[in-house]
């Protein structure tokens, strides 16, 4: 092994699987096999931009896990898993986008090498990296195994952060106000919004306060005015103009782990009804956030929210926040709790969350969004930005 600088101390991992296998055997599972790179990231330390190709961790019941890619990946798996060079295993190159034949059918094989008494099989079917092809192919291979959907499963173990985690969200936190800050300090009439939107990156990477910034899940998204009615439009060429809103959606990210934030941008003079809607918006969260503690429901915040706002003359469709940690594109979001109507997921400590109170109205958006963590008792924002709209 290889690795010379790990995302997290041995024992880290070794409690993972540990949580992770009692959740399998809690499900009559013999084996699980995780192809969401987060998943393999949070099991093993596996980090690198190979998840356009098949890949995957497989974890028995007992042993080390096996990271499994295409070879010349493997060299990557040599320097930042925790496990030992015998629990790496590669495909070659022939089966690289080859529509001839498929890597699935000779993961079948290691399967049946590694852990011939393996007959319960746990595969992620509903997870952006697992196509149709693949299922089909594993379940060709492995004829006498039978398969279950145990998408989530790895997930749902990532939901409380250990201490060690936090450290990295933190730092997270600290590169998303940078980037904040940075948005304010170069933004101006006439300015191209790629122009600005490269500013945004090298803060990102550059980072703060001595610690590196990674690469985030989701690109900056930073629509203006009848743009920012839509929630999800990233940028263009087009200069920034006064009155009218940008918001900007972002997130700090080291070491993989995210801390998300939004903030609103208006240049010149705010319309009155972005003046109500802020107000409204900053009642709302200070309402939902007294929600957010230890033992109430996911949807308890987000019932507080809509009430609040409701009385505002102000309405929210869909969430107001998910569960966010350990990501890698095309999502920031851990695919578990959300802030809706419905949720019961308990809150618990360690638990962190993209608070994220956006409204889209008829000529623009406002967003004032946290990332936040669930304390012993209560609620902690993670940023210091201000709350509110900048104006310059």
């Amino acid at each position: 092994m290889a690795t010379t600088d790990p995302d997290f101390p041995t024992p880290e991992y070794l409690a993972r699987l540990e949580r992770t296998r009692a959740e399998m055997e809690k499900r009559g599972l013999d084996l699980l096999v995780c192809v969401d790179p987060s998943n393999m990231h949070w099991l093993t330390g596996y980090d690198g931009w190979s998840f356009y190709v098949h890949q995957a961790v497989i974890l028995g019941m007992e042993g080390e896990p096996v990271w499994w890619g295409r070879a010349m990946d493997a060299l990557g798996a040599m320097r930042t898993v925790f496990m030992s060079d015998e629990a790496i295993a590669g495909y070659d190159d022939s089966y690289v986008q080859n529509p001839e034949k498929h890597p699935m059918s000779i993961l079948g094989q290691l399967i049946e090498g590694r852990f011939p008494n393996a007959r319960r099989i746990g595969v992620e079917l509903d997870n952006y990296y697992y196509s149709a092809a693949a299922h089909a192919a594993l379940q060709e291979a492995l004829p006498n195994c039978r398969f279950f959907d145990q998408v989530g499963l790895v997930n749902w173990q990532r939901t409380c952060k250990s201490p060690e985690e936090m450290v990295y969200i933190r730092r997270a936190a600290r590169i998303v106000e940078a980037m904040h800050q940075r948005i304010v300090e170069v933004a101006e009439p006439g300015m191209p919004k790629n122009v600005l939107v490269a500013e945004i990156f090298k803060q990102g990477i550059a980072g703060a306060d001595g610690e590196w910034g990674d690469y985030p899940a989701i690109m900056p998204m930073a629509p203006s005015g009848m743009d920012a009615t839509a929630p999800h439009l990233t940028w263009d060429g087009t200069p920034l103009t006064s009155g009218v809103p940008t918001f900007f959606e972002i997130a700090g990210v080291h070491r993989r782990y995210h801390a998300p934030q939004a903030r609103t941008l208006f240049l010149g003079e705010v319309p009155d009804k972005y003046l109500a809607a802020e107000e409204a918006v900053l009642e709302a969260t200070e309402v939902a956030l007294r929600m957010a503690r230890p033992g109430n429901r996911a949807e308890d915040v987000a019932n507080a929210f809509n009430m609040t706002l409701n009385a505002r003359g102000f309405m929210k469709e869909g969430r107001v926040g998910y569960a966010v940690g350990l990501s890698y594109p095309p999502d920031w979001g851990e695919r578990t709790i959300s802030f809706r109507p419905g949720d019961q997921a308990i809150l618990q400590p360690g638990m962190v969350f993209h608070f994220m109170p956006a409204l889209w109205l008829d000529d623009g958006g406002i967003e004032i969004t946290e990332p936040i963590l669930i304390t012993e008792d209560g609620v902690e924002c993670l940023c210091s930005t201000p709350a509110k709209l900048f104006v310059k």
